[in-house]
C-alpha cells in the first residue's frame, strides 16, 4: 500500500504517510469510542478484534512509508533514520517509566515506529556503502543481531533470576 501511494498515486511517502496516521488515528478514536478500551489485551468482541486488526494493518503500512520517507526523501538516509526512529523509541520507554502518560497510548506509538526502525536498522546493516548502508549483506547483518538477541536474552534471564533472589533474601 505504501508503494501504491508513493508510486502509482504519485502521493510520496511523506504525503502517504500522513494519510495513514489520520486514517489510523481514525480508527483508534472510533475504536475507543466504540469498546471503550484501546487495550489489545481487552478485546473480547469481534468488532474489537476487526479493529485490533485494521489497526494493526495500518500501523504496518504507516511504519514502512515512514521508514522509506527517512531513509529515501529525508536526507537522514539508513543511518539518521534508524537514529531518529531508535531516539523517539527511546524517549516513549523513558516515557513509560517517568511519566502518566496512557500505556495503551505508548505501547501504539512504540508499535507504530518499530516498523520504520526495523527497515531502516536492517537497510544500514546489509545496504552496500554505495548505497549509504554499512555492508554486511544478509547473513552478516543475521549474525548480528542473532548476537544481539543472544546478548538480550541472557541479560534478561539474569536480570530475573537476580530479582528472584532479592525477593526470597
Amino acid at each position: 500500500m505504501s508503494d501504491y501511494m508513493d508510486r502509482t498515486l504519485g502521493l510520496g511517502y511523506a504525503t502517504g504517510s500522513l494519510i495513514l496516521v489520520s486514517i489510523l488515528c481514525v480508527t483508534l478514536f472510533v475504536w475507543r469510542l466504540s469498546e471503550k478500551s484501546l487495550s489489545v489485551t481487552d478485546i473480547t468482541t469481534r468488532r474489537g478484534e476487526l479493529f485490533y486488526w485494521t489497526a494493526i494493518l495500518l500501523s504496518n503500512t504507516l511504519g514502512t512509508a515512514l521508514g522509506d520517507y527517512l531513509a529515501d526523501n529525508s536526507g537522514l538516509g539508513f543511518a539518521g533514520g534508524a537514529i531518529l526512529i531508535g531516539g523517539i523509541l527511546a524517549v516513549v520507554v523513558l516515557a513509560h517509566y517517568f511519566t502518566k502518560l496512557s500505556t495503551i497510548l505508548l505501547f501504539w506509538v512504540a508499535f507504530v515506529l518499530t516498523r520504520p526502525f526495523g527497515a531502516t536498522f536492517g537497510d544500514l546493516l546489509t545496504k552496500t556503502h554505495e548505497k549509504g548502508g554499512l555492508g554486511f549483506g544478509t547473513q552478516g547483518s543475521s549474525l548480528i543481531l542473532f548476537s544481539m538477541l543472544v546478548v538480550l536474552i541472557i541479560y534478561t534471564m539474569n536480570r530475573i533470576k537476580n530479582s528472584q533472589l532479592k525477593s526470597t533474601t
